[in-house]
């Protein structure tokens, strides 16, 4: 039987990478053993640590370039707490490291790989897709904007959240994709008690593979088990593209490959 490997060889796929606080260190494993296969996504959507790794990959950094950032990555790096009553930190720091990740702002249009972000709309409380001309730097940090942590993003006019509020797959931005491979990183967070998303996956008429990784937890006092979280992702990514695979038909119910 063909591996799934194969099928993403075969055909043209969205790769969608979920919500997951910290979990773009997962995302850079899962990325990097994509890479190595030669396994290009036609197009990329990403929420919350989604949109960090997968914009990033987006815009052409390099797998390995990504893994060197991110397991030098220091709270001091990113963390700028101040008096602000919508969020503890003020989000400078991160959108200077994204700055000198991405390089010059551009918009999502001009990417390497066409990428849509999901983030969340706080006034019409609903999930937002951010590409087209939206800036690159935009789409992630409004993406990434956990809510009491980040200060709300905004842009034209409207005020952004993490996507993974409402979100966790992307769905909102899977549009008439045909085939999606997902990287599913399984929520630990307490507010899934709160908004809970509005679907258990995304909705039907789209053909899946879903790759789940349950990594290590890093957060900005554990960023020391980053590269354990990553080393999980991609053992996870080379076996289950390794693994023999059949496709399913069009479902609302995503199968797990490998």
């Amino acid at each position: 039987m063909a591996t799934l490997a194969d099928h993403l060889a075969a055909r043209p796929f969205t790769l969608s990478l979920s919500a997951g606080f910290f979990g773009f260190f997962a995302h850079a494993g899962f990325l990097a053993a994509l890479a190595e296969r030669g396994l290009r996504p036609k197009r990329i959507v990403g929420v919350s640590a989604g949109a960090l790794a997968g914009g990033a990959y987006a815009a052409g950094v390099d797998p390995m370039h990504l893994r060197a950032r991110l397991f030098a990555l220091r709270k001091s790096d990113f963390w700028d707490p101040g008096l602000h009553v919508d969020g503890l930190l003020a989000g400078h720091r991160f959108a200077e490291r994204l700055a000198e990740l991405l390089g010059a702002p551009r918009p999502a249009a001009d990417l390497p790989i066409p990428f849509a972000s999901v983030a969340y709309d706080v006034g019409a409380r609903r999930p937002a897709v951010l590409e087209g001309e939206v800036p690159i730097d935009v789409a992630i940090r409004a993406s990434c904007a956990v809510p009491l942590m980040f200060r709300p993003v905004r842009f034209a006019g409207r005020t952004y959240v993490d996507g993974g509020v409402a979100d966790r797959w992307g769905e909102a931005a899977l549009g008439d994709a045909r085939w999606v491979l997902v990287h599913y990183l399984p929520s630990r967070s307490p507010w899934r008690r709160i908004v809970p998303a509005r679907r258990r996956g995304p909705p039907s008429g789209h053909r899946f593979a879903v790759v789940e990784t349950h990594a290590p937890r890093v957060g900005p006092n554990r960023l020391d088990v980053g590269p354990a979280a990553y080393e999980a992702a991609y053992a996870r990514a080379r076996a289950a593209l390794d693994a023999p695979y059949e496709p399913p038909a069009a479902t609302a119910r995503p199968p797990r490959a490998g």
